[in-house]
Formats: structure tokens, sequence, C-alpha cells
């Protein structure tokens, strides 16, 4: 019995599905039901009820620190939720997280767990490499792919932009008046790790996400963005798209020169490896996900998170083009070596047969 648990918050959905496993390592196994679940462990103890039952919980990040503690109410209702978290986590044969920062944060989040000596593996999500193909060119464009939430720290992006072109910016010397900044709000998809497990199944699942008018946080910093660029005196050089297809996203990422990355302390962070996959380097923050997912200097650029850190790496691209191209043939060799969905099913596989064997991570 495999038991995932889903995020981000707009997927709300549970369901069942029965499959086989369609790989040589898995073939011999029993029928495997499936529960899809979002960010839900309390079910574990349904679910170990027969002995037998083997329980891998994955689990994006701990629910609890997703969920608002502002107030004594709040903090009251969500005390025996946040218990019960952890109590039922703990309960799974085996627990998966998507990178060693989330292991990091579930071993200081369920302290009780880590004392016991429960810690999570990791298992990477996977990008689907097959959709990028080799671009011909590119423009002196900027990419930055993000949901419009402060918490993304886009403003990293315009301000590190500006600093290129200013008098004492660091290419002050050099004519960059036809360089340019995309931010772009792109229709989100599940879990990259779950939409493995659905092709598995010959299932679908619909794309979510996207800017929306009704999420005042959206509208709202959004704002904010366009009055920053204005501030900065780059609005005419910066574009700003609220929603776009995959089939646009990819195009987009076919003729940019990077991608800038900009939240700190990100889970893990779906974007670089779609970057990548598409021969992109990534300039990102160096915390969180990222710093897992590129290699500093060779697929990208691992930046503190300040305008002039990122202006500096964004200037050795616009100064280099053939190492920004080097770096994005880089960037594809890695992503397909160690996180395209093939290798994804292998470490998956390896888990449920150790699983179903009885044996130990």
């Amino acid at each position: 019995m495999l038991l995932l648990s889903l995020h981000p918050k707009a997927i709300k959905f549970m369901f069942l599905l029965h499959i086989m496993i369609k790989t040589d390592a898995l073939r011999k196994l029993l029928l495997v039901p499936f529960r899809l679940l979002y960010q839900v462990s309390v079910v574990i103890p349904i679910l170990k009820i027969k002995r037998s039952t083997k329980v891998v919980f994955y689990c994006h990040f701990p629910d609890l620190l997703l969920a608002q503690h502002s107030t004594f109410i709040r903090r009251m209702y969500r005390k025996p939720i946040d218990y019960a978290e952890e109590i039922t986590t703990g309960i799974a044969d085996l627990i998966l997280v998507n990178s060693k920062f989330t292991a990091s944060t579930f071993a200081n989040t369920f302290k009780y767990l880590d004392a016991k000596g429960i810690r999570p593996a990791v298992l990477y999500p996977a990008v689907n490499v097959d959709q990028f193909n080799e671009p011909s060119s590119f423009k002196l464009n900027f990419l930055s792919i993000n949901r419009f939430e402060r918490k993304k720290n886009i403003q990293l992006a315009i301000s590190a932009f500006a600093m290129l072109n200013s008098p004492e910016g660091v290419l002050k010397h050099k004519d960059i008046t036809n360089a340019s900044l995309t931010i772009v709000e792109s229709a989100q998809s599940c879990s990259l790790c779950v939409n493995y497990l659905v092709w598995l199944c010959g299932a679908i699942i619909s794309q979510t996400g996207g800017f929306d008018k009704r999420l005042k946080e959206n509208v709202e910093y959004l704002e904010e963005l366009k009055d920053l660029a204005e501030k900065e005196g780059v609005s005419n050089n910066i574009k700003f798209i609220t929603s776009c297809s995959t089939a646009e996203r990819n195009e987009l990422l076919s003729e940019c020169l990077c991608v800038l990355y900009t939240p700190k302390d990100e889970h893990f962070g779906i974007v670089p490896l779609e970057a990548m996959a598409a021969y992109k380097p990534v300039i990102a923050c160096n915390s969180g996900g990222p710093v897992e997912s590129i290699k500093n200097g060779v697929t990208g650029f691992l930046c503190d998170p300040t305008p002039l850190e990122f202006s500096l790496a964004m200037a050795k691209l616009i100064s280099d083009p053939q190492e920004a191209d080097n770096m994005g043939r880089e960037a594809r060799r890695h992503v397909v070596e160690s996180f395209s969905t093939k290798s994804f099913g292998q470490h998956l596989n390896r888990y449920l047969v150790d699983i179903h064997r009885g044996k130990e991570d």
C-alpha cells in the first residue's frame, strides 16, 4: 500500500487507483492500491489495521508549517491537528520527502519522531525532459516563472535587472538596451512525482494554477511589481504575463538566455529543473532545494539573495554567450541523469521493492 500526500494547496482531491506497476522490478508484485491524498497522514492508522499493509508516505512539506498559527484561537485549533499529524506520520513504514532541505525541516519540526530515529528518505521530484527541444537561438531575455506571491521574492529579479544597466551597474559600459525581463505565471501542473505515478495508471490529471484575480495577494503583488519596475526605470523592458499554457511557457524557455529563480528557502523547486531540461542555466538563491538541483558554476549560479549578486551572475552570461550555451548543455545532461522520470521511477521502484521485502533503508 502506498500512501501519497500531495501539495500544493491547489490539489484538493482524494481518490483511489488500483494499478499494476509496469516495471520489471515490480512486475511480480501483487496489485497495489494507490491512495492519492492532499497532505493527509491521519488515515495511516486505518490503513495499518491490517498488519501486512505497507504504507509509504510522501511528504512535500510538514502541513503544520503551512497552516496559520497567528492567533490564540488558531493555535488552540491547530494543536491537536498538529499533534495528530506527527504521530500518524510516524506510523508509516517509510517516509519520503522531496529534498534534503525538507528532510532537515522535517527533523526540526517533528522532534518526537526524530528522537525516535524516524527520519525520511529523499525522493527528488522529476521533470519530463522529452517536452523540451534543443533551442537553435536565443534572445537577450531573462525569464522568471513563479506564482505572483510575495514569498516568491520576484522583486529581486526586477531590482537585479535594473542594476545591470544603471549608471553604477555592473555593465555600465556595455550597451544592453535590447535586454529584457519576462515575468510569467504559468499554469502549474500537479507534482511531477504524482504525474509519474498517474502515468503508470494511464490516468490524467489536469493542470492547475495561474494568475487568479480573485486572490487578493495575486492582484496586489502584481501591482507592487509593476510599481517597482516604474521606480527602477525599467518598465519598458519588462513584460508581465499573468497566464500562459505549457506550450507557451516552453517557447519562452527556448528563447531566453537564462532563468532567474528568486524564492528563498524553497522546499524544492520544479522551475529550475524545467529550465535546465530546456538547455538553460539557472540563477537562483543559495538556499533550499535549488542548492541540491543546481551545480553552482556548472549548470547555473547559486547567489546570495541580493540584486548585486544576481546582477553579477546575469552579467557573466551576457558577456559570454558561449559560456551560457555550454552551461545550458551541461544543465540538460544533469537533469536527464538525475531528475528525469526514468531516474525518479528507478528510485521509487527500489523503495517499493525494499518495503515489499521488509527491508529497511
